[in-house]
């Protein structure tokens, strides 16, 4: 398209835009990766000890997940080639629904593209412009702007407390939290939650992406680990593209609920369904994710290993026993530093700046994975020993 026909204002009216983000250190910029995700990955032409993957059980990379998938695409092809509800919705689909109902203990799951998509369906799907829905504020982005696009009156309430609802009596109320809160690794309140919601009338919706294959002794997630059933958390959302190393989302909860999300949730209704060959390697890492369970035994382990060592050098860490351990730094330009630092001793551990987490808490964002090993850990410890970015003085 020739240049001139683009207004001139509009163009300088980007540039500024960002020139401001670049000077406030908080400009974004993809990382070219070579290869497979795994813990050893090369990117932008360097090896690199990678220690900002979600791939907590070590399975984005398992020979026996691309089998699964190369046998699918023999069987089902690549694409879906339609939405569900036409004619995208394969045996490989119905069959991982089924699956992953029976390993959390629910009536049904529903199948979405992303995670995203599925907690903007969910939300829009469940309440309206007379409702009200309560969300922790550090609820994934998904879940704020699910609750907004709905037209329903927002509330938030302070990070780890419990929300005030008047009473049943009032407008439909539903609330919302992470499992695992992703920035900072720290675990809702769900039995507090729960109780509130059951007291006030009120619906618990929880996204538990960070949870599901990690945490409880069968690795069913947050709801496991917090003894909740589905009476009291009847809405699920979980992600594959984490712990279960695949890709896409999930909804599970009772047979009414994933019925009436069938009719109303748009962005499951209006988008071509995950390929089947996809599904079919879901089954798989499912499967890897229930008898491997040596895969969370190790990434305890790893984890206790991190926060020993990282208390033992005096950095500010989060209150997280899960595998996202963030190191606190608090200017986003030092947390820009420290990761630059950090590249040049080969290990890929990602900033995370505002507006991803509030303004002044930028981090470090440290993930585990049942990939690592004890030594990798070490010699990560090692590197931050000397990032004068990590002072506490910075914080």
């Amino acid at each position: 398209m020739d240049g001139s026909l683009i207004s001139p204002a509009w163009l300088g009216r980007l540039e500024a835009q960002q020139h401001k983000v670049r000077a406030e250190g908080l400009y974004r910029t993809r990382r070219l990766l070579e290869g497979r995700q795994g813990v050893r990955v090369h990117m932008d032409g360097r090896a690199l000890t990678n220690f900002s993957s979600n791939d907590y059980l070590g399975l984005a990379g398992d020979p026996r997940l691309e089998q699964a998938l190369i046998e699918g695409a023999a069987k089902y092809g690549v694409g879906s080639g339609a939405s569900h509800l036409i004619c995208g919705h394969s045996a490989a689909h119905h069959r991982l629904e089924e699956e992953l109902a029976d390993f959390l203990g629910r009536d049904r799951a529903l199948l979405f593209s992303t995670g995203y998509m599925a907690n903007l369906g969910v939300l829009s799907a469940l309440i309206g412009r007379n409702d009200l829905v309560f969300e922790d504020r550090l609820n994934h982005a998904s879940l704020l702007d699910g609750a907004q696009l709905s037209g329903a009156k927002l509330k938030r309430y302070a990070h780890g407390t419990i929300p005030e609802i008047a009473s049943a009596q009032g407008p439909f109320s539903l609330i919302a939290s992470d499992g695992v809160f992703s920035m900072d690794g720290d675990l809702m309140e769900g039995k507090s939650l729960a109780s509130v919601a059951s007291c006030a009338g009120a619906i618990l919706m929880v996204d538990d992406a960070h949870g599901i294959g990690v945490l409880g002794q069968r690795g069913a997630g947050v709801l496991e680990m917090q003894g909740l059933e589905q009476d009291e958390v009847p809405v699920l959302v979980g992600t594959l593209g984490k712990a279960l190393g695949t890709f896409g989302a999930f909804v599970a909860g009772p047979e009414a609920l994933i019925e009436f999300l069938i009719q109303k949730a748009r962005t499951y209704i209006y988008t071509t369904a995950m390929p089947a060959a996809i599904a079919e390697a879901t089954r798989t890492s499912l499967g890897l994710a229930q008898q491997e369970s040596w895969r969370r035994e190790h990434l305890k382990s790893l984890v206790s290993r991190f926060r020993a060592g990282a208390k033992t050098l005096g950095l500010m860490i989060g209150a997280s026993d899960t595998p996202i351990q963030p190191i606190m730094v608090g200017d986003a330009r030092l947390a820009m530093s420290a990761q630059a630092r950090l590249l040049e001793a080969g290990f890929l551990v990602v900033a995370i700046r505002p507006p991803t987490v509030p303004k002044g808490t930028a981090r470090l964002r440290c993930t585990l994975t049942a990939g690592h090993v004890a030594e990798d850990v070490d010699r990560l410890l090692e590197a931050l020993s000397v990032c004068p970015e990590l002072s506490q003085s910075n914080v």
